[in-house]
Formats: C-alpha cells, sequence, structure tokens
C-alpha cells in the first residue's frame, strides 16, 4: 500500500521526536522541565510497506521514519493504519548501528518502542512502551545522497511478540533534518 503522507502522519511521527528519549528514562524524569529532546536527526521515507506484521497480524503503514539521537540510539519508526487506533506507532530501536559495506546500514535492535492511544501523557504526548527485544534492521540506500532504497526490520520482544518490516521505497528523495549539529563517531554516522 502506497504511504500518504498526511497531516496525522506527520503530527504522530513528529511527536517521536520528544518520546523516543523519553522512553529511555523513569517517567518522573521524563516530565523534568530541564529535559531536552536529544534526537540530532531525523529522515523521512515515501514508499510501501510490503510487509508490516505486529504478532503475526498484518497492517498497512502511514509512513516510516527514521530518527537518530545525540547518544547514539537510532530508531526505524512506523505508523501504523490502525482503524483501532490512530496512534499506534512501533519503533525498532538500537544502538551501535553501522555501515556494514557502501549503502548497507544495519541496526542492532535491543527494544521496541510501542505507542498507541492507551498509552500515559506526559504534557500530552503519549510516552511509548519500551520491549526489550533483539532483531536488526537493515537500510539500503545512503542518507546523505537523500536516497534510501529500502528497510527491513525484524525483531522478536522478551514477551515472544515478534515484529516486522519490509519497506521499498518509491524513488522519492527522502526528507533530511538535521535538528542540531552533534560530533558523531564516523563509524556510526547513519548521514554519510
Amino acid at each position: 500500500m502506497p504511504l500518504h503522507f498526511s497531516r496525522l502522519a506527520a503530527a504522530a511521527l513528529g511527536l517521536l521526536l520528544v518520546t523516543p528519549c523519553l522512553a529511555e528514562q523513569p517517567l518522573a524524569a521524563a516530565s523534568s522541565p530541564e529535559e531536552r529532546p536529544d534526537i540530532d536527526l531525523y529522515a523521512l521515507m515515501s514508499g510501501t510497506c510490503r510487509t508490516l506484521k505486529v504478532d503475526g497480524r498484518e497492517f498497512p503503514c502511514k509512513t516510516v521514519a527514521f530518527f537518530h539521537s545525540e547518544k547514539g540510539r537510532a530508531h526505524f519508526s512506523v505508523a501504523l493504519d490502525d482503524p483501532a487506533d490512530e496512534s499506534h506507532i512501533i519503533a525498532f530501536s538500537g544502538v551501535n548501528g553501522r555501515r556494514s559495506i557502501q549503502n548497507v546500514y544495519e541496526l542492532p535492535i535491543d527494544r521496541m518502542l510501542l505507542n498507541s492511544k492507551h498509552r500515559p501523557k506526559v504534557d500530552g504526548i503519549p510516552v511509548p512502551a519500551a520491549q526489550g527485544s533483539s532483531g536488526v534492521c537493515r537500510q539500503v540506500g545512503n542518507f546523505a545522497m537523500l536516497k534510501v532504497t529500502s528497510v527491513t526490520c525484524s525483531a522478536k520482544d522478551e514477551s515472544g511478540r515478534t515484529y516486522e518490516l519490509q519497506f521499498v521505497s518509491d524513488g522519492t528523495p527522502i526528507t533530511l533534518r538535521r535538528v542540531r549539529q552533534t560530533m558523531t563517531n564516523a563509524e556510526h554516522n547513519p548521514y554519510q
């Protein structure tokens, strides 16, 4: 199904600029006024989710995005087209992502971030549940060239639930935004 970048999907993924870093902290610490999101880069991709499964249940998707934090954590986030829950978002999250070969970025997954209309909110923004997981995401393409060909992710959480994504670009250049300049280790730099 083609991804339609709707205002709702843009707003939902925009919330992830804030919430992934909040999911890594205790709830009390996340509501501190001094806390600021540590996302330094995000990329929105246009294309088709050939497969999007959450625990065996198939969903169409609204949009796919990549988020990178100053601390090295990265997320491939997917807004699900779920008629029962317009806030249904999953994110494959991990650290130490690296470019294994030219134009292939691999991110080992150590947690899934799960968001829904039932999640508690901090300042009106839902805070995703973090589920310990194992898996991997592979992105073919190059952010610096504004081209991503495909993203495949597969993970299993501690409860045994499985998550699968097969995304294929429609050839439209990605929308890449640097939120702020940071010093990154060249080995883990997703935009080279």
